[in-house]
């Protein structure tokens, strides 16, 4: 075996380790860190497949930008352990089934037609070569609707965290 391939099946186990333990743990912020963890670990994937920039897109913007956002939010919320109370029954478990098989689907859709149009994209790629240039262009001209929506989303988000904490503050007073 050689160290690559060592590496590989390292940052697998911890990959796959810490996605096990953010749906395992009870607690939100170890949930948050497990999930850091596994950001770190495909980072490390994504540098054993020479994708250095992704690699550092990950640690930046998933393990630091929107870690720290999930970590604002399970703070400003003051979540405790979650209790079985709480917990999804009846008409709202059959919603949530038909929706993660209805994404599940899309998913699927998705993937299939990805593998169709990569190998036409691939004969295109080839004599093109990625820089942070070309996908700073491609994400600011072609992109630019999908990433400003991207960013009033988590606005939208946001917003709506601090309008539940202030009602909820507002009725315990």
């Amino acid at each position: 075996m050689n160290p690559e391939m060592i590496l590989f099946f390292i940052f697998g186990a911890v990959s796959l380790i810490g996605a096990i333990a953010v749906i395992s743990f009870r607690h939100p912020i170890y949930s948050a860190l497990s999930l850091i963890v596994t950001f770190f670990a495909q980072a490390g994937l994504f540098v054993l497949l020479g994708a250095h920039f992704v690699a550092a897109v990950q640690v930046i913007v998933y393990a630091g930008a929107i870690m720290v956002l999930f970590l604002f939010v399970i703070m400003l919320l003051n979540l405790g352990t979650l209790s079985a109370k709480g917990a999804l029954t009846g008409k709202l478990k059959g919603v949530a089934i038909v929706l993660g098989i209805l994404l599940a689907v899309q998913g699927i859709y998705i993937a299939v037609n990805a593998l169709k149009n990569t190998a036409l994209q691939d004969a295109e790629a080839a004599t093109e070569t990625v820089t942070t240039y070309t996908i700073g262009e491609l994400l600011f001209s072609k992109y630019l609707l999908p990433f400003e929506v991207t960013s009033l989303i988590l606005l939208a988000a946001l917003i709506g965290v601090i309008v539940l904490v202030k009602r909820e503050n507002q009725t315990e007073n």
